[in-house]
């Protein structure tokens, strides 16, 4: 087992990384040489400043991605791949930890009453640009998603009709180094057409058709770290999942370039780290800077008032923007955590197009087709049944909706997570794709945080729901599943935070924020009425049928239920 944990400055709560200054030059020369790994790890671990040694991690409730104890980089790791990270982590992972810690910065300035707003004119904003969008991703009306560690689903995706798929390390893929380098070999099987899969049903075996789908790999956030490939060592788990899937891909051999999902992202500052981690390695491979491509989600409340910027210094890679709406959520949330006033409603009574959401919806292609590049929707919750008419034709009526308010916003197109999903997204957005379009008489600075007053419902029902969803969830992650679909609803890491931040909001403003009974009278959330919806959630679990003879499920299902009340008495709200 890897221990792993954060060192803490003078014993106080600021990390050491809050020393180091955010790099805001040109891109780092690269130097790839196989036997030269001992200097280029030096460069960025062997330095006596307290600084720049690995940060561990303390009293976390969810562990640190770690290696296997057996592992052996010689021959778990592909050859010479320490040789061609070790530059990438001289001259990134100090970056990476300053960003972090810009980020705590951030988020702490946001609960003494600080919020994020938009950013001072720059070149960015002032000057006319625009990218020049490839032939080959002009339609992207609806981009596929699932976590790369399903093998079956990942063909089934890519055989969908989809014009885009996004493999996903992050949010729906488990967090251990099982499921990410499996997840990792999925992804270079697919680029190279060669994954398939038994279909027991049909009693054959089936491999990815040809067709013009663009596949997208999303890498682990910039937050993320992975431990145990370097001793000692923390690497961004963002590096190492872009290192490993560019190092081993035959870039000669692909249908499209090499494109990547970033995600998570919280200024423009981290698309410059971004940026040269492509270069470096384009560098490394001998292709032109600019050979890999990328989209890029606005899923944290920063963000969303430097979209702008974030797309002008990733400009010779970015290829359009999307709107991450969950997570987007879940960020709302922490930022707005100390106030009252943002105590949202149940999750399942906020309406798709809440002015919270709306607002950066129609602001968003604004930015996109200005310069150039397609704006994404988000994902509908909602699955349809192949089992169930009524449930199927509900789920299906709701994404239709969904997807024509977000053409109607002028997006380009939008996620789905299901094949039946496929044809009626794509069918309401207009094709190829609404780069002609702009919004008319729009505010250059629209307001990005309306209270949502007098929406849906605040009740304990809802809290019940959302405690009973976070403990079945961190159940499907301790069996190594990163999403889960949950009563209909399909439930990753970004739901799971909005469910745990909204049981947080209501601990914190009980006395002046009202959650309603089932008799429709106040009832005040404290931590022992909290506690008590985790044990009922749980005896509920453990006598249906599924689990009640069953003696792992149930010692799984009480460790989840630990956990998830744990995560929110600590305010653990983000992985490490």
């Amino acid at each position: 087992m890897c221990l792993i944990v954060w060192q803490l400055q003078n014993g106080g709560e600021r990390p050491l990384a809050f020393q180091l200054p955010i790099f805001l030059g040109g891109p780092i020369p690269f130097e790839f040489r196989p036997g030269r790994i001992e200097k280029n790890m030096a460069t960025a671990s062997a330095n006596t400043n307290p600084a720049r040694a690995p940060l561990p991690f303390t009293n976390r409730i969810v562990p640190v991605n770690c290696t296997p104890r057996d592992f052996h980089a010689a021959r778990d790791l592909p050859a010479g791949f320490l040789e061609f990270l070790a530059p990438l982590h001289a001259a990134l992972t100090l970056r990476q930890r300053a960003l972090v810690a810009q980020r705590e910065r951030a988020l702490a300035e946001a609960h003494a009453g600080k919020l994020p707003n938009y950013l001072p004119p720059s070149v960015g904003t002032t000057h006319s640009w625009r990218i020049e969008l490839p032939a080959w991703c002009t339609d992207q009306r609806n981009q596929m998603t699932g976590p790369a560690d399903d093998r079956d689903l990942v063909v089934k995706m890519l055989n969908s009709g989809a014009p885009g798929v996004m493999l996903d390390l992050e949010d729906s893929n488990a967090n251990t180094w099982e499921h990410t380098t499996r997840g990792i070999h999925h992804i270079l099987e697919a680029l190279a057409g060669r994954l398939t899969y038994f279909d027991r049903k049909r009693e054959k075996t089936v491999g990815v058709l040809p067709s013009s789908t663009v596949i997208f790999t999303r890498p682990r956030g910039l937050h993320i770290h992975q431990a145990g490939v370097l001793p000692g060592e923390l690497l961004p788990a963002s590096l190492f999942d872009v290192a490993m899937v560019a190092y081993q891909a035959d870039f000669s051999a692909l249908r499209h370039p090499l494109c990547f999902y970033i995600p998570k992202s919280e200024s423009a500052d981290e698309a410059l780290w971004w940026r040269d981690l492509f270069q470096m390695i384009a560098r490394a491979k001998g292709l032109p800077a600019d050979a890999i491509k990328c989209m890029a989600l606005v899923e944290s409340h920063p963000l969303a008032y430097q979209m702008e910027e974030f797309a002008w210094n990733l400009r010779e890679h970015i290829l359009g923007l999307n709107l991450g709406r969950w997570d987007y959520m879940a960020s709302l949330i922490h930022f707005h955590l100390e106030n009252p006033e943002w105590v949202l409603p149940d999750r399942n009574t906020i309406p798709h197009n809440v002015a919270f959401f709306q607002n950066l919806r129609e602001w968003m292609p604004e930015i996109c087709h200005k310069h150039g590049m397609l704006a994404i929707g988000g994902m509908t919750a909602l699955y349809p049944s192949r089992e169930d008419a009524e449930l199927n034709a509900r789920a299906l009526k709701v994404l239709a909706e969904d997807k024509k308010n977000e053409s109607t916003s002028l997006m380009d197109g939008a996620w789905t997570g299901h094949p039946d999903q496929n044809a009626i997204a794509v069918a309401q957005f207009p094709a190829p794709n609404q780069l002609h379009a702009r919004p008319q008489d729009h505010d250059s600075h629209p307001n990005l945080r309306p209270v949502p007053t007098g929406v849906g419902q605040r009740t304990l029902a809802g809290t019940r729901a959302a405690v009973r969803t976070v403990i079945r969830y961190r159940h499907g992650v301790l069996n190594g599943k990163g999403a889960s679909l949950l009563d209909g609803y399909m439930e990753d890491l970004a739901t799971d935070r909005i469910y745990r931040l909204m049981i947080a909001q209501r601990l914190n403003h009980s006395s002046s924020v009202e959650i309603l009974d089932e008799s429709g009278a106040p009832l005040g959330h404290s931590p022992e009425l909290i506690s008590r919806l985790f044990d009922e959630e749980l005896e509920r679990l453990l006598g249906e049928p599924a689990n009640a003879n069953d003696s792992q499920a149930a010692a799984a299902l009480r460790e989840a239920r630990n956990l998830s009340e744990e995560m929110i008495r600590r305010r653990e709200f983000n992985p490490a």
